[in-house]
């Protein structure tokens, strides 16, 4: 039976990688919709080969363009914030790919499991800003999530067989970015275009920049503990360079599960989409002969303060992830237009946690709030 996909951020790194999948086995999966920010020509394109029902575009400004280039189409064109939370509930949806950027996902994954549709989840601040709701629906509505990160997967993956209740210790690896070896007087100095040479994976430009200051490495561990139900203190960050193991798990009798595999987002994307199956693939392979060495090492929160920030906001709980997550939107745009240096991102984040007011029991109304009053505080600061 086809799989009917509707891809949120179908134009970024891993809406593409979907659709490498999705050529990859027409016979499986079948593109109902997709949905992107603002790239119009993208848009065209993909829907120009996928031939979707729909086609939604963020920026409401940009409608009248997409529809006039899609007039041809057999397809309708929807635009806004409002028309993306529609999209993922219509009835032929099977799986909603969530891979949107930041805190703009979080309501169409609230809608899409609601309607019960399985989530293919790449949008972390899903679970950084509201892990506590969306795990809440997802029972609820007996939804599955799907991690589509590859250390997420790659736990999801060392658990399939396991008893959950056995996990002695989450192991996350990083890979460390470009500014693993740099010290404080170097990263004073580094641009964005310096911070977007990730020396394994292949991403988009906002996720680039949260790696090489470690905050993703931080929302990571935030997503580990709502995907799989652990205390902050059982997962552990290992710095990586290599990206061949892609995370690990160790249980109560001392045993080590870890998925290894080449740095392809494609494996995890692919899994996702087909689990419990495994399908033949033809991506490229990790040659453990042509690996001189397997190292891990231990992050230094000096030089990458944000993973430790991660961990306190998830320690204090309530709405702190999301303000954490909103602060951290503001300055990763300022450090890649130039309005702010590298360190003072953990700085700016730092202040917006202590300035911001703390909820503890959050709704969901409570998450807008914070998210915007963050934003406020964040831009106050720069």
């Amino acid at each position: 039976m086809v799989k009917q996909l509707c891809i949120l951020g179908s134009t970024g790194s891993i809406g593409t990688q979907t659709l490498d999948v999705v050529r990859a086995y027409p016979e499986r999966y079948s593109v109902y919709a997709i949905c992107a920010h603002r790239n119009v020509d993208k848009l065209v394109e993909q829907a120009n080969e996928f031939h979707p029902e729909v086609v939604c575009i963020a920026d409401e400004s940009l409608y009248e363009t997409l529809r006039s280039r899609l007039s041809a189409f057999d397809c309708k064109v929807w635009a806004g914030a409002d028309a993306i939370a529609q999209v993922v509930t219509m009835p032929s949806i099977d799986v909603v790919v969530a891979s949107m950027v930041g805190y703009a996902g979080l309501r169409p994954t609230i809608e899409a499991i609601k309607a019960g549709k399985a989530i293919a989840l790449a949008n972390k601040e899903t679970l950084v800003v509201a892990g506590e709701i969306i795990c809440e629906l997802a029972a609820k509505h007996h939804t599955p999530i799907l991690p589509v990160d590859s250390e997420h997967s790659a736990i999801f993956q060392s658990l399939v067989g396991e008893d959950q209740s056995e996990i002695e210790k989450i192991l996350l690896t990083a890979s460390g970015g470009p500014f693993r070896t740099f010290t404080l007087d170097q990263m004073r100095h580094v641009t964005a275009a310096d911070a977007l040479k990730h020396p394994n994976w292949d991403m988009g430009a906002k996720i680039t920049i949260d790696s090489a200051s470690m905050m993703n490495k931080g929302f990571e561990v935030i997503e580990a503990k709502w995907l799989f139900g652990v205390p902050v203190e059982k997962i552990q960050v290992l710095v990586h360079p290599q990206s061949i193991v892609h995370s690990a798990v160790q249980f109560t009798d001392g045993a080590i599960k870890a998925q290894l595999g080449a740095p392809d987002m494609r494996l995890p994307i692919q899994y996702a989409l087909s689990f419990p199956e495994r399908l033949a693939s033809d991506f490229p392979r990790a040659d453990l002969f042509e690996l001189k060495s397997l190292t891990f090492e231990q992050p230094d929160l000096e030089r990458f303060p944000n993973l430790a920030l991660a961990y306190e906001a998830m320690r204090r709980g309530g709405n702190m992830p999301c303000v954490l997550n909103a602060a951290n939107e503001v300055v990763n745009l300022a450090f890649r237009e130039g309005r702010c240096g590298f360190l003072q991102m953990s700085d700016i984040i730092n202040q917006t946690m202590v300035k911001a007011p703390f909820v503890a029991k959050p709704t969901y109304e409570d998450y807008v709030e914070s998210d915007a009053a963050a934003r406020r505080i964040a831009e106050s600061l720069l």
